[in-house]
């Protein structure tokens, strides 16, 4: 059987495994971290995007626009949270207006269906609270909102349930190759071998690249920093907001969250520390300011966090890098936004090529369905009360703000590729996401983790960076 082993387990490197696993083959995922979606993929704007952006003929366009199509079928297969609530692109000058126009003509170019370009009163009777400085505004009603993290999450359960096997904080340092196939050295010793290395190693996968492939490439690390409002602004915007682009991308959005949240930025800045995702007060006041151009409503007494998220930007080919660079080795690098949005055709396209290329058949026990665990949020009354009688855990409210159960929290960790930390555990349940910020839920959670990993509370950690809480007894 042939061997593939996927290196990383972002969007990307989850949803290639999902999309090869319809096929035989024995498909491992190498993650450096101790969770899924760590990356890049846990830490953006959540946005699938339209399309009209990504310039004509590139491979951004054209996964771009593949990938939004496939949203609403794979987020009931998938079981994640998916919106399709618009997105609209504001124009404050009269001498944009051109601007407006190349954008939406773009779009056409791209395939986006259902463009419009209104002036500034018909976008305020959709959206009230535009600023009344915006004067145009391309409205896009195919763009898209998504949970990134769950997307994440659901790609690589729904993998795994499908026979991919997952290993965690497993880093490969070194890759030789062999005459027939690959060696993959990693950081703690081991060596796993392999007929085809699939690299989706994210802000990282130059380094992958320039092991092994004699055309070298380097990804430059892009910084964006956002700030999270309380659920108490859900409403005040329903679309997603963006300001005309720039050459560093999409600018400062503001749009609301899967969760009813609404979420400011990011800025844009590249920076040579790929994994320094510090957030700074220049950047929460950047942020809040230009998103306060767009949305004028928006008050700084309901931010309730900021948190940075690295992008990974390829420095010379300015497009996605997809395709065999070599013999067995197939390189999707570079994926900045709209990264989120084309992951899903992405994985296919590179599932087809690498299935066709080695002759894999079909896998006839493929299953696309993967359920969620329980949310009491999401539920009626009725429902809550079955969920109840069926399992008493879900009658104890942990995370006061967010009205997370122990039965939830518990879920989730003896869920396959379940939470080992905190912040694995607010990723699928939401612990930890309201207005407190984990003040009063975190003790308990860490008792939970504790209890069910069976390891001392000293050994629980932040995340996979090892930021313990506790020392002492």
């Amino acid at each position: 059987m042939v061997k593939i082993i996927i290196i990383g387990a972002g969007v990307v490197g989850s949803s290639v495994a999902r999309e090869l696993s319809r096929y035989k083959a024995d498909i491992t995922v190498l993650e450096k971290c101790f969770d899924v979606s760590e990356g890049t993929s846990k830490a953006n704007s959540g946005i699938v995007h339209a399309g009209h952006d990504a310039a004509n003929g590139t491979l951004k366009a054209k996964f771009n626009c593949l990938g939004n199509a496939m949203f609403d079928k794979l987020s009931e297969e998938l079981d994640f949270p998916f919106k399709r609530n618009g997105a609209f692109v504001l124009c404050f000058d009269s001498q944009c207006k051109e601007e407006i126009y190349n954008l939406y003509q773009n779009g056409i170019k791209n395939g986006v269906k259902d463009l419009q370009i209104l002036d500034g009163e018909s976008a305020r009777k959709i959206e009230p609270n535009l600023s009344p400085d915006a004067i145009y505004a391309l409205f896009a009603p195919s763009s898209g909102i998504v949970s990134p993290y769950e997307m994440t999450l659901a790609y690589a359960q729904n993998a795994h349930k499908n026979g991919v096997k997952f290993f965690m904080g497993i880093q490969a340092v070194d890759i030789v190759q062999r005459q027939k196939d690959f060696e993959i050295i990693c950081n703690n010793g081991e060596r796993h071998t392999a007929d085809i290395i699939i690299n989706c190693a994210g802000l990282f996968a130059d380094e992958i690249n320039n092991i092994i492939n004699e055309k070298k490439f380097e990804i430059t690390a892009r910084r964006g920093e956002y700030v999270l409002m309380d659920k108490v602004c859900k409403g005040l915007i329903h679309s997603t907001i963006f300001q005309l682009p720039t050459k560093m991308g999409k600018g400062v959005l503001v749009t609301p969250t899967t969760h009813g949240n609404i979420l400011v930025g990011p800025t844009a800045y590249d920076i040579e520390d790929k994994s320094d995702v510090d957030t700074t007060p220049q950047g929460l006041s950047e942020v809040y300011h230009k998103g306060k151009i767009s949305v004028p409503v928006l008050n700084k007494r309901y931010i309730i966090t900021q948190f940075s998220g690295n992008r990974a930007r390829e420095t010379s080919e300015r497009d996605f890098i997809i395709g065999w660079a070599k013999e067995g080795f197939y390189n999707i690098a570079g994926i900045d936004s709209p990264g989120l949005s084309a992951a899903p055709a992405i994985a296919v396209y590179a599932a087809e090529q690498i299935s066709k290329e080695y002759a894999l058949s079909i896998n006839k026990s493929f299953d696309p369905i993967r359920k969620d665990i329980p949310h009491l949020n999401e539920m009626k009354e009725e429902e809550r009360a079955a969920l109840i009688a069926k399992n008493p855990l879900y009658a104890k409210i942990v995370c006061r703000c967010e009205n997370v159960s122990e039965g939830e929290i518990v879920d989730s960790i003896r869920t396959p590729l379940g939470a080992k930390d905190l912040d694995g555990v607010k990723r699928r349940t939401r612990a930890g996401m309201g207005r407190c910020q984990s003040g009063f839920c975190s003790p308990r959670v860490a008792e939970i983790l504790s209890r069910e990993l069976n390891i001392p509370l000293t050994e629980i950690t932040k995340d996979s960076k090892k930021s313990t809480l506790l020392i002492g007894g």
